[in-house]
């Protein structure tokens, strides 16, 4: 059976988008996600990349693209008016919802608070009632940030990511190839058929 590596980081909308695509093309095709949270800003910084939508132009037409995209997968998505978000807390959280067992509800629960719901997910307060509602331990999630052990994984992963080649998010692996951005997913359809 195929794995495809999904690094990623709730703060790009973009990774939203794959996100919900692979879910999708999971219940067509036979294959793995193989889950690697790992922190934009750090990939950024080792890169000299930045966020698209800091130049004015590309950040006009990606929003565009994006709810082309969305469209097209039928899928819901709301530009979080909060963005760009400090997601640290949240990386680190999903190191620790993978430690606690929770992972699938804690991304589900953490993409949509972002990209549906517009929640403003550098606030604390707003984390720790989102995930209460979803049914989450939000305080055990929260008290996973400051582990040193989640601290340095969010790390090596975030490294593991930049040595591989990634510069931004979402970047997939798949059969020793890396694809860049949720408008490659056709690519990997292509290889999982």
């Amino acid at each position: 059976m195929k794995t495809v590596e999904f690094y990623f980081d709730f703060g790009s909308p973009t990774t939203y988008l794959a996100w919900q695509r692979l879910l999708q093309l999971q219940g067509q095709y036979d294959f793995n996600i193989d889950y690697k949270p790992m922190l934009l800003g750090g990939v950024f910084k080792a890169t000299g990349n930045s966020s698209p939508v800091m130049i004015p132009a590309k950040g006009k037409y990606m929003m565009a693209d994006m709810a082309r995209f969305a469209k097209r997968y039928g899928v819901p998505m709301n530009m979080n008016p909060n963005f760009p978000i400090n997601t640290l807390p949240l990386m680190r959280a999903a190191h620790g919802a993978l430690k606690l067992g929770c992972f699938d509800l804690y991304v589900k629960t953490i993409f949509e608070a972002m990209w549906i719901n517009g929640n403003n997910m550098s606030d604390p307060s707003v984390i720790g009632s989102v995930l209460t509602a979803a049914g989450l331990d939000s305080a055990a999630l929260m008290v996973s940030t400051q582990d040193p052990e989640i601290k340095q994984t969010l790390i090596d992963v975030t490294d593991e990511a930049i040595n591989r080649g990634a510069f931004g998010a979402p970047t997939l692996f798949m059969d020793g190839e890396m694809y860049f951005g949720q408008d490659r997913l056709d690519f990997i359809e292509e290889a999982l058929s």
